[in-house]
C-alpha cells in the first residue's frame, strides 16, 4: 500500500485527534503483538479470551478520569497479554451472513428491484413543483430511505410505519461520530439515543418477521431472503439476526448512497462538459427504448456510471478500509522496498489517498470520468486495487451493484425532467464524522423540463 500526505488535505481537530488516537493504538498493539506471535501456530489450542460490550463499559470510569493508556492496562491485567475484541457472532457465521448479503443482491435479484426503485424516485419527484430550490443533500437521504424500506425491508415499513422508522434510523445515523467511535459505549446523550432507537427498531423489524412467519407471507424483498435464508449446518436464521442484519444492510446501503450521490450532483453540476455528456447519452437512450428503463438499459448508461464512479474515487464513503493479514506476506512499496508483514497485524488501507494517487490516476485532482472511459481504465492500467472505493478482494462490497443501480436511476429520471443548476458552493468534506459526508447544504435550483431523444 502506498501513501502520501495531502497538505491541501482539509482536516478538522476531530479528524486530527482520530488520527493520533489510531496511531497511538495501532502502535502499542503492534509492538505486543511483534513480541508474541509465532508462525503456524497450533490450531487446537483455546482462543484468547474475549471482551465484550459489558466488560468495556465497566471501563468506563477508568477510560474517562485516567484515559485509553490506563484503560488498556486495565485491559491486560484483568485478561492478560493476549485479548480480543469481539464481534457480535463468530468469524464464521459472520461470514455466512455476509453470504446471504451477497446472495440477496445477485443480478437475478437486482433485475427485480428495479420496477420498485422507479415508483419510488417517480413518485417522490412528483411532489417537486414547476420550479423551485432544493437542499439536493437533503433530498437523497429522503429518497433512498423510501427506497431501502421499499426493497430492502418491505411494504410493512414503507406502508405502515415509514415515518417512526426514519426517525428511529436518523438517531442511529447520529451515533455514528468520532466520539463514538472511539468510546462506543459512553454514556453521553447521542449514545443513549442510539441504543434506544436501535432496540426499538429491532422490536419493529422483529414483529415484522413474526408477522410474516406466523402468516406465512412471502415478499420480494432482502428481508425475506435474510428469514429464508439457511446456514450450511442446516440451522434457519433467527428473528434476531434477520433483525440485525437488515439494520446493518440499510445503514450501509443508504447512507454511503446518499453521500456518494450527494458528491455526484456536486461533481456533474460543477462541470458543465460531463454533465452535457451525460444529458447526451440519456437522449440517445430515449431514442432507442423511449422511457423505459430496465436492468440491461441500465447497463448501457456507461457515461453516467463513470461519473458516479470518479465521485466515489475522489469522495470515497468509507475513507478507510480495515484488513487482518491471515498469513505472513511480503509487501513491495513503490519505491521497490520490500517488508514482511507477520500473521495477525492490521492493515489499513486509506482509501481516500489510494484514489488521489498521481503514479496511477493523471491530474487526480481533477474530475475526468473519462479516464474510465474504454482503452483509458486508469484504475485497471494502475494494477490490483487502484480503485478501493467499494472495497476489494473478498470483502469487496456486496451491495455495489445494487448502489450503483440505485444512483444511476435517480439521476437518469432527474436528468430527463429537470434543469439542474447548482447555486450554492463545491461542497468540502465533514470531517467531523466518521464517515466523512458533504458539510453543509448542496442548494440546486430546479425547472421541469422534457429531455428530447436524439
Amino acid at each position: 500500500m502506498q501513501n502520501f500526505w495531502n497538505c491541501n488535505m482539509d482536516l478538522t481537530i476531530s479528524a486530527l485527534w482520530m488520527a493520533l488516537a489510531l496511531f497511538f493504538i495501532t502502535t502499542v498493539l503492534t509492538k505486543i503483538a511483534n513480541g508474541r506471535i509465532t508462525y503456524d501456530p497450533v490450531c487446537t489450542l483455546p482462543p484468547p479470551p474475549e471482551v465484550r460490550g459489558i466488560a468495556l463499559l465497566r471501563l468506563l470510569p477508568t477510560l474517562c478520569t485516567k484515559g485509553p493508556e490506563a484503560t488498556m492496562h486495565d485491559l491486560y491485567n484483568k485478561f492478560g497479554s493476549i485479548f480480543t475484541i469481539g464481534f457480535a457472532v463468530d468469524y464464521n457465521t459472520r461470514m455466512e451472513q455476509t453470504r446471504f448479503l451477497v446472495e440477496s443482491l445477485r443480478p437475478a435479484q437486482l433485475r427485480s428491484y428495479v420496477d420498485p426503485m422507479l415508483q419510488e424516485v417517480e413518485k417522490y419527484f412528483a411532489k417537486w413543483g414547476e420550479e423551485g430550490v432544493v437542499d439536493l443533500k437533503h433530498e437523497f437521504e429522503e429518497l433512498l430511505m423510501l427506497i431501502s424500506s421499499r426493497c430492502l425491508v418491505g411494504k410493512e415499513v414503507r406502508e405502515k410505519m415509514f415515518g417512526q422508522f426514519c426517525k428511529l434510523f436518523h438517531e442511529i445515523e447520529e451515533g455514528v461520530n468520532f466520539a463514538s467511535f472511539m468510546f462506543p459505549y459512553i454514556p453521553i446523550p447521542v449514545n443513549r439515543r442510539r441504543d434506544r432507537a436501535r432496540i426499538k427498531l429491532t422490536e419493529i423489524l422483529s414483529e415484522v418477521v413474526r408477522s410474516r412467519k406466523s402468516f406465512k407471507r412471502v415478499e420480494e424483498d432482502v428481508l425475506q431472503r435474510f428469514i429464508d435464508s439457511t446456514y450450511k449446518d442446516g440451522r434457519a436464521t433467527t428473528i434476531e439476526e434477520v433483525s440485525g442484519m437488515i439494520l446493518a444492510l440499510i445503514f450501509a446501503g443508504k447512507h454511503t448512497s446518499a453521500t456518494t450521490s450527494t458528491w455526484t450532483g456536486a461533481c456533474l453540476l460543477s462541470h458543465e462538459n460531463f454533465l452535457d455528456a451525460a444529458l447526451e447519452e440519456q437522449k440517445c437512450i430515449i431514442g432507442k427504448y423511449n422511457d423505459k428503463i430496465d436492468y440491461r438499459i441500465l447497463s448501457e448508461m456507461g457515461t453516467l456510471h463513470n461519473c458516479i464512479k470518479e465521485a466515489a474515487r475522489m469522495h470515497p464513503a468509507l475513507p478507510t478500509l480495515v484488513r487482518q493479514v491471515k498469513k505472513n506476506i511480503i509487501v513491495r512499496g513503490k519505491e521497490g522496498n520490500e517488508y514482511a508483514i507477520p500473521k495477525g497485524n492490521i492493515l489499513v488501507n486509506l482509501v481516500m489517498v489510494n484514489g488521489m494517487l498521481p503514479h496511477i490516476y493523471k491530474d487526480p485532482e481533477v474530475f475526468d470520468p473519462d479516464r474510465f472511459r474504454p482503452g483509458r481504465e486508469e484504475d485497471k492500467a494502475g494494477g490490483k486495487f487502484s480503485y478501493t472505493s467499494f472495497g476489494g478482494g473478498r470483502h469487496a462490497c456486496g451491495g455495489e451493484a445494487y448502489a450503483y443501480m440505485q444512483i444511476k436511476i435517480i439521476f437518469s429520471h432527474m436528468l430527463r425532467n429537470f434543469e439542474l443548476k447548482l447555486i450554492s458552493s463545491f461542497p468540502k468534506p465533514d470531517w467531523t464524522k466518521f464517515m466523512p459526508e458533504p458539510k453543509g447544504k448542496l442548494m440546486v435550483s430546479y425547472k421541469r423540463f422534457q429531455l428530447p431523444s436524439n
